[in-house]
């Protein structure tokens, strides 16, 4: 029958000594390896020597004690020597003192020390890893001050909830920790990429797949997106940008030194390309220059049954749609519809019928001053911008206006920013 758990901390287990069967001593506890693949991580081997790629199995303990020393079944001569493999690694190296997510509060935490709980099966007794201690107690236990804050409750991550930042191969490898993230919103992998170093960020990043990295990457402040792409090679920053907003991407661009963003650009395809350097030409703090050429568009000559079938076929890609637009053959706005209009309407209806003709507007060089006055005064979610000629050259959203007058704020506007990712698709 097993026995209650016994724990004690990392910290309390390091240097402590290791005797043979023979009572002889064979080492000292350097670090303790776990198997981190999805269930509770179980130590299984001890690090002895100043070689880190061998270890003691932890098959051979007979006995963990933090009072007495660890206690092995084996002579030092029949001690099994075991290679340490990919899906293990030392918590002390790896965790100790490195910063891990915890995935309940989406935040990073640096870890003061690790709880330890050991349980006796078959006359031998296993090691588990059960939690990160994130608090100051831990770190005053280290020190040997512990005694000064016993009255503090300790803070731990428990073991389900931990995300390492590193590994042996300095990234993200293991499939559970990529699982665990894309549990996250992408504003919160966003808070956490921006809450790192310059290395843990650039690795970490690294290590999203492609749909994370590009929802991430549109969440984060502009200065964080620069430094992100810069620092990945050309073909995965041009992929990269290729799946965000092209507003966002024409921002980073436009951050970015000339020749690094040509060579980026050149890299893209021709039509994204174009579309980006078009954006980039406006002032940044115009209207141009804070659209985005994200949106949908129809045909006047679709019925209202048609129009809500299609928008159905584009439900996959589009997070969020507010409004739709009614242009001609040649992209010349004709009228603006709701939502609320378009499911109201009579199914037989022709969008041109019933679509506001009414067109609130700015155009291309437009001051955010001006932009902001507009949205507040008609209560809109985003405007059109439209050249001189009626030409839709894009819409400017409520949040991206938000972002821009109050930096501050841009936390509020991240809130926002998720639900504006449209792709601009034309039914004829």
């Amino acid at each position: 029958m097993q026995k209650q758990l016994t724990e004690f901390y990392l910290s309390q287990l390091l240097d402590c000594p290791i005797y043979d069967s023979l009572g002889k001593i064979v080492g000292k506890v350097k670090d303790i390896a776990v198997l981190w693949n999805g269930g509770i991580p179980k130590v299984t081997g001890i690090q002895h020597t100043s070689d880190k790629h061998k270890m003691i199995s932890a098959d051979c303990v007979l006995n963990w004690d933090i009072l007495t020393g660890v206690k092995l079944e084996n002579t030092r001569e029949q001690l099994p020597i075991v290679d340490i493999r990919h899906e293990e690694l030392y918590i002390g190296q790896w965790l100790l003192d490195k910063q891990i997510i915890d995935l309940n509060g989406s935040k990073l935490m640096r870890v003061n020390d690790i709880l330890l709980s050991r349980r006796e099966q078959a006359g031998k007794q296993h090691l588990l890893l059960i939690a990160a201690d994130v608090g100051m107690r831990g770190l005053l236990r280290r020190i040997g001050l512990e005694f000064l804050v016993r009255h503090w409750e300790n803070k731990y991550v428990h073991w389900q909830s931990i995300t390492p930042l590193a590994s042996r191969t300095g990234s993200l490898q293991l499939d559970k920790d990529k699982e665990q993230l894309r549990k996250l919103h992408p504003a919160d992998i966003a808070d956490l990429v921006e809450s790192m170093d310059y290395k843990t960020r650039a690795n970490f990043f690294k290590a999203l797949d492609d749909e994370q990295a590009s929802d991430a990457l549109a969440e984060m402040e502009l200065d964080t997106q620069v430094e992100i792409v810069s620092s990945l090679d050309g073909d995965q920053a041009s992929d990269l940008l290729e799946n965000i907003p092209p507003d966002e991407s024409a921002n980073i661009l436009g951050k970015m030194p000339e020749e690094k963003s040509n060579v980026l650009l050149n890299l893209m395809s021709l039509d994204v390309s174009k579309e980006l350097k078009d954006l980039m030409s406006y002032e940044q703090d115009s209207a141009g220059g804070l659209m985005t050429t994200e949106y949908i568009t129809f045909p006047g000559s679709l019925t209202t049954e048609q129009a809500i079938i299609r928008l159905r076929e584009l439900a996959t890609d589009e997070k969020i749609i507010y409004y739709v637009y009614i242009v001609d053959s040649a992209e010349k706005l004709l009228g603006v519809l709701s939502l609320r209009d378009l499911i109201t309407a009579n199914n037989t209806a022709k969008l041109a019928s019933f679509m506001n003709t009414n067109i609130i507007s700015v155009n291309s060089k437009a001051s955010y001053h001006k932009i902001a006055k507009i949205i507040h005064k008609y209560s809109l979610l985003a405007v059109p911008v439209l050249s001189e000629h009626g030409i839709l050259l894009g819409i400017i959203t409520v949040d991206d206006v938000l972002d821009f007058l109050m930096p501050e704020a841009s936390v509020s506007g991240r809130m926002l920013k998720h639900l504006h990712k449209h792709t601009v698709k034309r039914w004829e």
